[in-house]
């Protein structure tokens, strides 16, 4: 950020503006205070005009070289197709921007650490987008399980499923790719904001996966059971087979004296409402199971723009010098518990850490 007479705000490129970026991520830039859209990248020349004109940019390029290498670049954005992610950040990397990232980062969480230790080096900070993270209700329920209000956490759980069916072409369903299908693409979201909510990390991992409806090479069903270094168990439920008609997502933590049931919290729009059930101390073995009554407590939450929440904690790190609030790290270890869940189930085994 050399030669700028203000450092108020982060100035943006965006790798791959179609797709999640033009449909989410750059509506929230265009929110964030802290950001300045400077130029957008397309292969096609056409879409690549188009993004600019929307999102009233500089510049728009055809080629990622090119935009990495425009000077009023601060910072870029990473949207583009998995297999692509790992050459994008190290050439940012290499031209001094620092870099935000679509989930996952890389191929493989190898691969991944990679890029990460080659960012450290080059003096770039690099964080993922684990947008779910900045959700209202999700940033709630973290507080209400850091202080106790449903007890020592034993079970947790998420679903998350849509309709993904067979599409010519789509980079999601190749393997080569995307790296694998609705537990890569869906569960990465789960099983992070299980370990966030809970503050504690994944230790044991269970798996199933298979393609039970389409023909792509990819799963699209998946069912992964987790234990958490605190001792609790959890599921994470994705499909690419559920119809959206008939989906529920949900993310639900259960504990010695309460639960919170979160109802369309995750997703890509903030929302959704979580049932939080708060028994206080509870008492001796009731043979009889004549349950007592206990009324459920709104969970207050403050929804806005997931996206936008995004782009301003990562600016306001950068302009600031404060940790970042999800570190790429935190996807590369995700992304081993994925790995682990393919391993258990083509292995048949339960894997640890």
């Amino acid at each position: 950020m050399k030669g700028r007479d203000s450092v108020d705000k982060i100035r943006w490129g965006v790798l791959g503006a179609g797709g999640i970026a033009d449909r989410r991520t750059l509506p929230g830039m265009m929110k964030a205070e802290n950001a300045q859209l400077v130029a957008v990248m397309e292969v096609a020349a056409a879409e690549a005009e188009r993004l600019r004109v929307k999102y009233s940019a500089k510049r728009a390029y055809t080629r990622e070289e090119a935009l990495l290498s425009d000077p009023e670049v601060d910072a870029v954005y990473i949207a583009s197709p998995v297999a692509f992610h790992a050459r994008q950040i190290r050439l940012a990397a290499d031209r001094g921007k620092h870099i935000l990232v679509e989930k996952p980062l890389a191929l493989s969480a190898d691969e991944g650490q990679e890029v990460v230790q080659y960012c450290h080096k080059q003096g770039a900070r690099i964080a993922a987008g684990l947008m779910m993270r900045f959700g209202g209700y999700v940033m709630a329920m973290k507080q209400a399980v850091a202080r106790g209000s449903i007890g020592s956490l034993v079970s947790c759980g998420a679903q998350f499923t849509c309709w993904y069916p067979d599409i010519p072409g789509s980079w999601r369903q190749s393997r080569k790719s995307a790296g694998g299908g609705a537990l890569m693409d869906m569960g990465v979201h789960c099983i992070d904001l299980i370990q966030y909510i809970s503050g504690s990390r994944v230790r044991q991992v269970s798996a199933f996966n298979d393609t039970l409806t389409f023909g792509y090479e990819v799963e699209d069903s998946s069912m992964v059971l987790l234990r958490l270094d605190n001792g609790a168990m959890g599921m994470v439920q994705t499909n690419f087979n559920i119809p959206d008609e008939a989906a529920k997502w949900r993310l639900e933590f259960f504990g010695t004296n309460g639960r919170l049931l979160g109802d369309s919290v995750i997703g890509q729009v903030d929302g959704g409402s979580v049932d939080a059930l708060f028994v206080g101390r509870t008492g001796g073995y009731d043979a009889r199971q004549d349950v007592k009554r206990v009324e459920p407590v709104p969970l207050e939450a403050a929804l806005g723009d997931m996206y936008a929440r995004e782009i301003e904690s990562f600016g306001h790190s950068i302009l600031m010098g404060t940790p970042l609030e999800v570190p790429a790290e935190d996807a590369i270890q995700v992304q081993r518990v994925v790995e682990a869940a393919y391993r258990s189930s083509r292995d048949k085994r339960v894997i640890e850490f």
